[in-house]
């Protein structure tokens, strides 16, 4: 997914109080050409090595080597889609910090990228070409046997198809903001990303644009290693697409005439769109799904920010009662930073995300990715003790790093508030209340009116690669709940404050007079200025309500349950601050708009007006389940 930019470089070199590290690792004061005459000082490279996969396409891939060190090393593979033919940004300090630790480092690019041979697909055949990749570097002479995998976003995403193949030479692995790589695990079904909740996101969109390129320039066959390592110094094969305003063209429909209407060609795009979240075809690329098993020894990075937490979690969690591998699955460690997506270089002193400070964030990420591959790829035991505790957390509000045996942590219990109301939540001035006691028999439900060509605006929460159209982070939720088709339901001032750590449910009691309409929640906290921070939101798509494979439209008036995706978080809500949930049928651009209609949303071109409610009397209650670590 997201490119790691120069903005992000320090990923994990530069992170929080890593202090130790920085003479070493400060390559923010060098410029671009002495990085490179440094990486040619310490290294050994060798470019474009062409490596056979079974079908016979080959892929590039580029190879550093510690000069002045004899015998077999371990390998860090970092693999891509993006243009790394020169060693730039976050992959070149990367290269520069692994060889200095005496690690080989390779990048190699996914197959039909720049100048590795084949059609690209998403995430580049990891059952296939990632498994043949790790056999080809174990058979090298310079290779000890032993391979980790890193990176972040699409870097990372990759490695989780391949860890349920339990290759021989696959150590150990460190996938940073990697949930696109998911399809199906658990409660989650968002098959990459691409749904929540039955919802197409927007952001694949977008993000397609920029990568997928079905009639992409190919060079001849060039057998000479040298001469193609010469041809890519000028042509690095990297189109430069026309720029799009993409807060004008995320509003285009019919939504699969999105790309098309630019003038694109058919691609990756116009495949994925037809998709329902059930379609067997999301089984056959490169995703995980649920059902593959898990071999590989994990320290999972995420961030509560980023697009896809709730699914990386529940992965972390399956992965740790795979059972089919014991090493594997009592090896598996996560950390969870306030941030969005692949931006862990901004773990530090003084974190701000979206508009809202974190406080001291400081980790040291260099030290925790550099003593894992130590521990399984050097036979180090030491650099990363097994005292270290499987989950370490950052709790928002409290501003604080928690340490945890499991995720949610073990000493979590349910709280379940109730959305209740005189039948006027609408809106920040409405009466709509949270609170622990159950509704009365006849309480009046919630109406509003959703227009999908007058959708809920979109203001922050975990987001990414949306070409701008919405910035991740905390920010003031006012603005949105200031208007009538969003319900609001705020608890009471609390008298101490109240940890949540784990996964969020809500259940809805829901009818409309439409086919088909979606129901987005979210979760807020509200300061006793009234600053109503954004934690985290969900949507769901209605006719899914019985299962994604058992869509079933709705009918007018009747009452139906709808529960959302969870939202997974650790927030401390402050004495004194309140607890808020806002529910509405739209949350744009980060969600594609349902127009109603119960047809086929996304090849439909016109929508109709809803009439939705949310019920929430005593034979139908609506809440939601905070995990409140006690």
């Amino acid at each position: 997914m997201k490119k790691i930019t120069a903005s992000l470089v320090a990923l994990a070199l530069f992170s929080g109080d890593a202090a130790r590290f920085a003479a070493a690792q400060d390559y923010t004061r060098y410029s671009p050409e002495a990085q490179d005459r440094e990486i040619a000082q310490i290294a050994t490279s060798r470019l474009s090595v062409m490596v056979r996969m079974r079908d016979g396409v080959s892929l590039s891939t580029d190879i550093y080597m510690p000069k002045n060190v004899s015998g077999k090393l371990p390998v860090i593979l970092w693999k891509t889609p993006y243009n790394e033919g020169k060693l730039k940004g976050g992959t070149m300090r990367y290269a520069l910090e692994s060889v200095k630790r005496g690690y080989i480092f390779i990048v190699q690019n996914e197959r039909g990228r720049y100048f590795s041979e084949g059609k690209w697909e998403i995430l580049g055949n990891p059952q296939t070409d990632g498994y043949d990749t790790l056999s080809w570097i174990a058979e090298q002479p310079w290779s000890n046997g032993k391979v980790g995998t890193l990176g972040c976003s699409s870097s990372a995403e990759w490695q989780l198809a391949l860890a349920g193949l339990n290759h021989p030479a696959h150590a150990a692995m460190v996938p940073m903001a990697s949930g696109a790589g998911i399809g199906k695990v658990g409660r989650f079904q968002e098959q990459g990303n691409w749904y929540t909740g039955g919802v197409p996101r927007n952001l694949f969109f977008v993000w397609l644009y920029g990568v997928d390129n079905p009639l992409r320039a190919q060079l001849p066959a060039i057998a000479d290693e040298k001469m193609r390592a010469r041809i890519r110094s000028y042509d690095d094969l990297d189109p430069a697409k026309p720029k799009v305003d993409w807060n004008k063209q995320i509003k285009h429909l019919p939504v699969d005439q999105l790309l098309s209407s630019l003038g694109e060609p058919a691609g990756t795009f116009e495949e994925l769109i037809k998709r329902s979240p059930a379609d067997p075809a999301w089984n056959k690329g490169g995703l995980y799904h649920e059902g593959m098993g898990w071999g590989v020894p994990a320290l999972w990075f995420n961030s509560w920010y980023d697009v896809s937490i709730g699914p990386n979690l529940e992965l972390f969690n399956h992965a740790r009662a795979a059972g089919t591998d014991k090493e594997a699955s009592n090896n598996q460690y996560a950390v969870v930073a306030p941030v969005p997506h692949c931006q862990f270089a901004r773990l530090g002193p003084n974190t701000v995300v979206g508009e809202r400070s974190m406080g001291d964030t400081s980790f040291d990420v260099d030290g925790a990715v550099y003593g894992w591959f130590d521990r399984w790829l050097k036979g180090d035991s030491k650099a990363f003790p097994s005292t270290t505790p499987k989950v370490r957390y950052y709790e928002m509000g409290a501003n604080k790093w928690q340490n945890a045996g499991a995720w949610p942590p073990e000493n979590v219990k349910p709280m379940r508030l109730y959305l209740r109301s005189g039948g006027r939540a609408n809106s920040l001035y409405g009466d709509g209340r949270l609170a622990s006691e159950a509704p009365a028999a006849n309480e009046a439900a919630d109406r509003y009116r959703y227009d999908p060509m007058n959708p809920t605006q979109t203001v922050g929460g975990g987001d990414c690669c949306n070409g701008g159209i919405v910035i991740p982070g905390a920010f003031d939720q006012r603005p949105v709940e200031a208007r009538n088709d969003v319900l609001v339901y705020t608890s009471d001032p609390l008298p101490k404050p109240v940890s949540v750590a784990g996964f969020v449910d809500a259940v809805l009691k829901v009818s409309s007079n439409a086919k088909d309409t979606d129901f987005a929640v979210k979760l807020v906290d509200v300061a006793p200025d009234g600053t109503a921070w954004i934690i985290g939101d969900t949507i769901f798509r209605a006719r899914y309500r019985n299962g994604y494979d058992k869509p079933e439209m709705l009918k007018s008036g009747e009452v139906v349950t709808i529960r959302p995706t969870p939202i997974a978080t650790a927030i401390q809500f402050g004495a004194g601050h309140r607890i808020r949930v806002e529910v509405s049928s739209s949350n744009f651009p980060k969600f594609v708009r349902n127009l109603n209609t119960g047809g086929a949303n996304e090849s439909e071109k016109t929508g109709v007006i809803a009439d939705n409610a949310v019920h929430h009397d005593s034979a139908n209650q609506s809440y939601i389940e905070l995990p409140v670590v006690r």
